[in-house]
């Protein structure tokens, strides 16, 4: 594949950035890091997200990098889901977030 999505956000893969800083990946793979937890009612702040996205960016560099979320909202088979309007809410700090890594990097 082109892109490499993965979890970057959630407490259980959050520190997995490390992998990308100290394993050198091809230089025609685009990364595209979950910067969203999907699995919980807390929106991220815009300052947080752009930082997850700039730590990426660093590493492997701005033009190579994509933000996307913790895989999708009400995912999780016996877990609750995400509240609708928290979804929209997350998305909305993600495109922030975006927009102020954008202006770092740049």
């Amino acid at each position: 594949p082109q892109g490499l999505s993965f979890e970057g956000s959630n407490p259980r893969h959050s520190h997995e950035w490390t992998v990308f800083r100290d394993t050198k990946i091809p230089e025609e793979k685009i990364l595209i890091p979950g910067v969203l937890d999907s699995t919980t009612n807390f929106v991220e702040h815009p300052e947080l997200v752009a930082e997850r996205i700039c730590r990426f960016a660093n590493i492997v560099g701005r033009e190579r990098v994509i933000a996307g979320t913790d895989c999708g909202f009400s995912t999780f088979a016996g877990f609750g889901t995400v509240d609708a309007d928290i979804t929209y809410a997350k998305l909305e700090s993600l495109t922030k977030g975006a927009e102020i890594a954008s202006k770092r990097l740049w």
